[in-house]
């Protein structure tokens, strides 16, 4: 009978729990059952439903809530109500199906497909090719934030309590039209403080109308993407590559185009010239990972290359800030007499992650369209926390939290790079961008098996990566990517020993492997 199924129906769902952690209530288990019921069979299309008073004696509910849920039930279109007759189940309802199993129907189990779906045209639920590589390429969950996790800031020291009152007091003063979207490219004061900061730091040619406020160099990347290059055009990029660069352009259906680095940056050889790229994107002052800078001689080259293929320059100065010998290396940008390049950069580096704002430095007859784009695809926001930035930057702060974060970075550097000392007398390794940024590339020899080093170093809570994870077609590099940011003078004091340790180790096992192979 009905009744007995729906009774069955409501037990099963009474000890499920809605969003908020509670018990369903009555009314919504009365309707999850009876919807169950009519999808399964147990009513036919045209059949009539007993009366709400019958009902609700059968089940020991109340009448308001049988006809709470039979109501819910004929709005969504399952029954119909007809005044004078009764209800009954509406005939376009779909028929039974007979392959499903159902609670109640002897059977034991039931299934998670919706109901009423037959199982013949359940979905497949696979991700498109594209999915399935964006799924499994460069899981950057993977690098917990520990004490030499790459790419990771030590964002403890950041002034909340100030940057808290600065938020508030731009809570307080917020318009209504700083509570809404923004199609200027961001806060005008935001804005007219990062032209200025770039003009004098990283000597690149702008003014304020040219800078668009961003969630990141993410999202930057994907504007460019999306705006500069149609599917399958080429995008020449480093290898090996920042991961972040490599699932962008992914995602936005170009054609990755791997370009080897040496110690003086992106190295394009007249083979690379066979695939005419529509963008170029590098990261020239630090190149990540390997902490090449890229050399006068081949900026000029990839400026012309650039100029002959009408292809666009994409300028990732990710971490440009954190320079600890010599002068700051100018932007590539300040050398393009064409507008043909792109600059971008981020605030989290020198604040925290989770500000998720970043800018982009658009030539000037793109800004209208790069403007109006980025309004409509992502309706960017954040006004309030764009201005207390501002104000931030303005008053000094973000200088001050420069100045300090540098001199923080530059004694961690100096204290890793002394704790790698027995790995570096070796002869056998040796570091690379050692002068910027807030990692260090430890390059090892080919038989090395970095991939196996870091595994190895993982189990003791060391989170490094192997540099041959960011190749993308080279397989000549072995090394190892270690991050100083988030890793306090104690801690590379107790750990650095460690980490030296497992890698001269690796070094003798392979050196004596080799010198056995090699007597024969």
């Amino acid at each position: 009978m009905l009744s007995e199924y729906l009774l069955s129906e409501m037990a099963r769902l009474g000890g499920k729990e809605n969003q908020r952690g509670a018990e369903l209530p009555l009314h919504r288990q009365l309707y999850e059952a009876l919807r169950r019921g009519l999808l399964d069979g147990k009513l036919a299309a045209g059949d009539r439903l007993p009366s709400s008073r019958d009902l609700a004696k059968d089940l020991n509910l109340s009448r308001n809530t049988v006809v709470a849920a039979i109501g819910q039930l004929t709005v969504e279109g399952y029954l119909l109500s007809q005044v004078g007759s009764g209800t009954y189940v509406h005939d376009t309802l779909p028929s039974a199906n007979p392959t499903r199993s159902v609670a109640g129907r002897g059977s034991s189990t039931t299934t998670d497909l919706p109901a009423g779906r037959p199982l013949s045209a359940a979905p497949a639920r696979r991700l498109s090719r594209r999915g399935e590589s964006l799924s499994q390429t460069f899981c950057a969950r993977d690098l917990e934030v520990q004490p030499f996790t790459p790419g990771a800031a030590d964002f403890s020291a950041f002034p909340v309590a100030l940057w808290q009152r600065l938020q508030n007091k731009h809570w307080r003063a917020a318009y209504p039209d700083m509570l809404d979207y923004n199609d200027s490219g961001g806060y005008g004061p935001l804005r007219r403080a990062v032209a200025d900061y770039l003009r004098v730091f990283r000597s690149v040619q702008l003014d304020a109308f040219q800078v668009i406020i961003t969630s990141g160099t993410q999202q930057s990347l994907e504007l460019c993407a999306q705006l500069l290059a149609d599917h399958g055009d080429t995008v020449w990029i480093e290898d090996p590559a920042y991961w972040g660069a490599i699932k962008a352009f992914m995602a936005t259906g170009l054609a990755l185009h791997p370009v080897p680095v040496d110690e003086q940056g992106m190295a394009p050889t007249p083979a690379d010239e066979q695939r005419p790229p529509k963008l170029i994107y590098l990261t020239p002052s630090h190149q990540y990972p390997t902490g090449a800078v890229t050399s006068l001689a081949r900026r000029q080259q990839l400026l012309a290359t650039a100029a002959r293929c009408g292809a666009w320059v994409l300028e990732d100065d990710y971490d440009s800030e954190f320079r600890f010998s010599g002068p700051p290396i100018s932007s590539l940008e300040g050398l393009d007499p064409d507008g043909r390049v792109l600059y971008m950069g981020t605030f989290s580096k020198v604040l925290y992650p989770g500000i998720k704002l970043g800018y982009l430095v658009v030539p000037h007859a793109l800004v209208p369209a790069f403007k109006q784009t980025h309004y409509d695809l992502n309706r960017p926001g954040q006004m309030p926390l764009q201005a207390a930035l501002a104000e931030f930057i303005e008053m000094g702060h973000f200088t001050s939290a420069l100045r300090r974060a540098r001199q923080t970075y530059a004694e961690r550097r100096k204290a890793l790079v002394k704790a790698l000392a027995p790995a570096l007398a070796t002869g056998h390794a040796r570091l690379l961008g050692a002068e910027q940024g807030l990692h260090l590339c430890l390059r090892l020899p080919l038989v090395v098996d970095d991939r196996a080093l870091a595994t190895r170093l993982s189990a003791h809570g060391l989170t490094v990566r192997p540099l041959s994870a960011y190749c993308l077609q080279r397989k000549d590099l072995s090394g190892l990517l270690i991050g100083y940011g988030y890793a306090s003078p104690a801690s590379i004091e107790r750990h650095g020993p460690m980490l030296a340790g497992a890698v001269v180790e690796a070094l003798e096992a392979v050196m004596h492997t080799e010198s056995i192979a090699a007597r024969g």
